[in-house]
């Protein structure tokens, strides 16, 4: 075989790979992590050489606090918050934010929010959004239950927010 040839040969086994992973991923539901907070670390009385021997994990922050203080006319849901990060030219925004849209008619108490991605740069920095559509899933007391990359289908959410507001 030519060099050409495996090339290509390669090239079409990426792609297919990479086609079957994001087919598998995408609009899949998944764990969440803490989000740091900074706030508090500058208040701290202990100096900085001592904090690092005694240290104490710091609360995590509250999702809503950093959605509240970017959209400050938000309204968080009585028993769910849908957050969804979308962008201009993004296509599967279009059929996040209808499904969302529907899911949070269908459940009561359930507020869907779309956010800007462009908008509000600094957002989604702390909240570490990697792609358009994110959607966050939060709690009534605004903390990240969990998150999907990509578009979900209205069955997944469904099912993820029976989850979340049955607790």
């Amino acid at each position: 075989m030519t060099s050409g040839v495996v090339i290509a040969v390669v090239a079409v086994v990426v792609a297919v790979a990479f086609g079957a992973y994001r087919a598998m991923t995408d609009g899949r539901f998944r764990g969440t992590r803490q989000i740091p907070q900074d706030a508090g670390a500058a208040d701290s009385p202990v100096p900085a050489a001592a904090s690092a021997v005694d240290e104490v994990p710091a609360e995590p922050a509250n999702a809503w606090t950093h959605v509240l203080a970017a959209i400050p006319d938000a309204e968080l849901g009585e028993r769910a918050t849908l957050v969804q990060f979308s962008s201009a030219f993004c296509a599967p925004c279009r059929t996040t934010r209808r499904v969302l849209g529907e899911v949070s008619e269908v459940v009561p108490g359930v507020v869907h929010l779309e956010v800007d991605a462009e908008q509000h740069l600094e957002l989604v920095r702390e909240l570490d959004v990697t792609r358009t559509p994110t959607t966050l899933i939060l709690d009534s007391a605004g903390a990240e239950s969990t998150r999907a990359a990509g578009a979900p289908r209205k069955e997944t959410v469904l099912g993820v927010l029976a989850d979340v507001v049955a607790d």
